[in-house]
């Protein structure tokens, strides 16, 4: 598998990323939901000792993600047969998801730093959470979840219309042996 992207295909370094991402945007969501609805504050601790450090590495993969595309990689072409529309509600979709991600990574450390719960979640002590809506980080990294999930099932939607509908390449592309050379 190549790492870069090629005219057929994404590269091996593209797909991970993408695939990866995907997973980490999930799970994110989840236990973030599941932690927004906890009452149990054991139980909302445990849950952030997992979002947090994950969050923190969904903020470096889509660093690294944007410096990879700017530096080392090309996107493949998209497909002719697309209207115009449709590719640029493609680059607006994914340029709406590296400014949400940094946004929800930036709103959560900024509850973190200012409700001070850092130290108590990764200490080991026992104690009681603040009540992360009385600090203003708090709306945004609600709302900024809210339309993470609508980027996501919009743009796992368009790729299932490519796939099943139109029957072109565009999801193909994104799997793991599609377009390499051997």
């Amino acid at each position: 598998m190549s790492f870069k992207s090629n005219e057929a295909g994404y590269g091996g370094v593209a797909k991970t990323i993408h695939w990866f991402s995907a997973v980490c945007i999930l799970l994110l969501l989840g236990s973030g939901f599941k932690a927004g609805s906890a009452v149990d504050s054991v139980e909302k601790i445990e849950i952030l000792k997992f979002h947090i450090p994950l969050g923190l590495m969904m903020l470096f993969l889509t660093v690294f993600r944007i410096i990879w595309w700017w530096c080392f990689d090309t996107k493949p072409a998209s497909s002719e047969s697309n209207p115009s529309w449709q590719d640029f509600s493609a680059k607006a979709v994914h340029l709406l998801f590296y400014v949400i991600i940094i946004g929800m990574a930036a709103s959560g450390i900024g509850m973190l730093v200012l409700s001070g719960a850092g130290l108590l979640i990764f200490s080991g002590a026992n104690g009681i959470l603040p009540d992360f809506h009385l600090y203003p980080p708090r709306l945004p990294h609600g709302v900024g979840a809210r339309v993470l999930v609508f980027l996501f099932v919009l743009h796992a939607g368009a790729a299932l219309y490519h796939h099943f509908i139109k029957r072109d390449q565009t999801l193909k592309r994104m799997w793991f042996g599609y377009g390499e050379k051997i």
